[in-house]
């Protein structure tokens, strides 16, 4: 028991006193603002998978976005399957116009889909984070999706993110840059099989998706390359690559780019991959309070009852 519980505390500490202190007494904090009505569904919609895991980082990534941006996407929220009553009831109350997909409901109609393409039906059964590409595809409303993790933050107007999402002259595809290039499958491989070149630094954290772009033909056609099928957590990444790399793509300018090590500066945002997630607390959701998110978010939703 002794051991059991040393354990415990070594691993909550692991990342010293300061992330444990935002993450486990101070990141709840969000969990009292008031809601944000978001319903601006002409030209972007936001789409994220969540978990009963990582849902309350998911309201500082929303409400940062919200808050940071002036901007009041629709959103649609996509349960994995762990979800329950008390989070959903959550999730309605901060985003009361918001769209909540439900993993049972999604699977029937998603499968339904997908019976015409039978690998995309096999992936999709089979793997968890599959939803963010056949899921996310088929509830679009809009034909211009922000891709958006849990956990990323903002910071200010993601200015160059905003206008490459509503100018209707931009048409690719575009993402924040990965610190490297993790893929199922080789850029050798893709350009033989496919004949087309594929991105590299691809990260499907960030980034504004074209619906044109998850064509399912294209999909079943990727899912039949060589050993496509391998870590689990790169496939759907290298599908979205895949896809936006034969529809057209670029990278998002550095200042959004994932990075490991070094100062946040005066970057709009940044994304807290796993590697350095603890930073989240203690340097993301710190510098949000410092500057007085909380007390903006507040005004912001204030005005909103207001008009």
């Amino acid at each position: 028991m002794i051991g059991r519980l040393r354990y415990q505390i070594q691993t909550r500490l692991q990342h010293g006193l300061r992330a444990a202190w935002y993450r486990d007494v101070v990141r709840s904090r969000i969990l009292k603002t008031h809601p944000i009505e978001a319903d601006q569904t002409d030209c972007c919609e936001i789409h994220v998978l969540t978990s009963a895991n990582d849902w309350v980082n998911l309201l500082w990534a929303l409400k940062s976005f919200y808050v940071n941006s002036g901007r009041r996407y629709g959103l649609c929220i996509h349960d994995d399957g762990s979800l329950n009553d008390e989070i959903r009831d959550q999730l309605r109350h901060h985003f009361p116009l918001a769209r909540i997909i439900s993993r049972t409901d999604s699977d029937r109609v998603v499968q339904e889909e997908l019976k015409e393409y039978p690998r995309c039906l096999e992936f999709r059964k089979t793997n968890h984070l599959a939803p963010k590409v056949f899921d996310f595809r088929h509830e679009l409303q809009t034909e211009r999706m922000l891709l958006l993790d849990s956990d990323v933050l903002f910071y200010a107007e993601p200015k160059e993110l905003l206008r490459r999402i509503e100018d209707p002259a931009y048409t690719l595809n575009s993402v924040n840059a990965d610190v490297g290039t993790a893929y199922t499958v080789s850029p050798d491989v893709v350009q033989r099989e496919c004949g087309f070149e594929l991105i590299l630094r691809f990260n499907s954290g960030l980034g504004v998706i074209h619906r044109d772009s998850l064509n399912l033909d294209w999909i079943e056609e990727f899912l039949g390359l060589p050993d496509v099928i391998g870590h689990f957590w790169r496939i759907e990444q290298t599908l979205y690559a895949l896809c936006s790399s034969r529809f057209g793509v670029e990278l998002l300018p550095e200042e959004y780019s994932v990075f490991l090590e070094g100062p946040l500066n005066d970057r709009p945002s940044r994304h807290y991959v796993g590697a350095i997630r603890h930073l989240m607390y203690a340097e993301g959701i710190a510098k949000l309070l410092r500057e007085g998110f909380l007390q903006n978010l507040q005004a912001i939703s204030a005005s909103s009852s207001a008009s």
